[in-house]
């Protein structure tokens, strides 16, 4: 399987994301520049964390403008496996692919540390080889990462099974960033885009101490497998 990182001025987990698809799961990975439209024919896109444009305006807000994410956005509409992670998640949100927005931390400190999480769901891409109500602990690194939406939406999301994880139970809203009901990642309504605050990809080699991201790769995997 080939996937493409889309890489911004001011991306700094884009190696981190082609290092866990290559290295740790032995699949191939592009780069993709932020002003190329080719996506190159890849089979899965991650859009990575970092301080896309130095995170100006708001965060994402000047990315979603990139030549690669009108191809991203096309790519996603077809049903193309799209992964925002992080910055990501907050590009996607700009972009229209995801509902929301992601805003400061309720405690307006930057937050990096090792996060616990539950799988809410697994009628997904992202989560089919993961247990539902599975815990898993993956690093979160954000200043941003309070996600926000309308009371409608929040019950949207709950009703349509698209909240693909939450900050466990037990851990505090200080350790991470007080979300709107937990929320620590999401689908769009076709169920082919997730956006999350969490970095899987910096939890996929037992080297490094957390192993658990390894199963949101996998499941992208699995289920392009399913589909090819």
């Amino acid at each position: 399987m080939r996937f493409g990182v889309v890489v911004f001025p001011g991306s700094n987990c884009d190696h981190d994301a082609w290092y866990a698809v290559t290295a740790n799961l032995g699949h191939q990975a592009d780069f993709l520049w932020h002003d190329q439209r080719s996506l190159n024919n890849v089979d899965a896109i991650v859009v990575p964390g970092g301080f896309s444009y130095g995170d100006y305006l708001r965060c994402g807000a000047i990315a979603k403008f990139s030549p690669v994410m009108q191809s991203v956005k096309e790519f996603a509409k077809a049903g193309g496996l799209v992964m925002g992670i992080c910055n990501g998640f907050q590009i996607l949100c700009e972009s229209g692919l995801l509902p929301g927005v992601l805003v400061r931390n309720e405690q307006l400190k930057f937050i990096c540390a090792p996060v616990d999480l539950t799988v809410e769901t697994i009628a997904s891409p992202f989560t089919n080889r993961a247990k539902k109500g599975q815990r898993i602990t993956i690093p979160i690194a954000h200043g941003e990462g309070n996600y926000r939406a309308d009371e409608r939406t929040l019950d949207r999301l709950e009703a349509e099974d698209r909240i693909l994880f939450r900050y466990a139970d037990d851990v505090p809203a200080t350790q991470y960033n007080g979300a709107a009901r937990r929320i620590a990642g999401i689908l769009n309504e076709d169920r082919n885009v997730l956006g999350m605050m969490p970095h899987p990809e910096r939890a996929c080699d037992p080297e490094l101490g957390l192993n658990d991201g390894r199963v949101i790769f996998e499941s992208v995997v699995s289920a392009f497998a399913l589909a090819d």
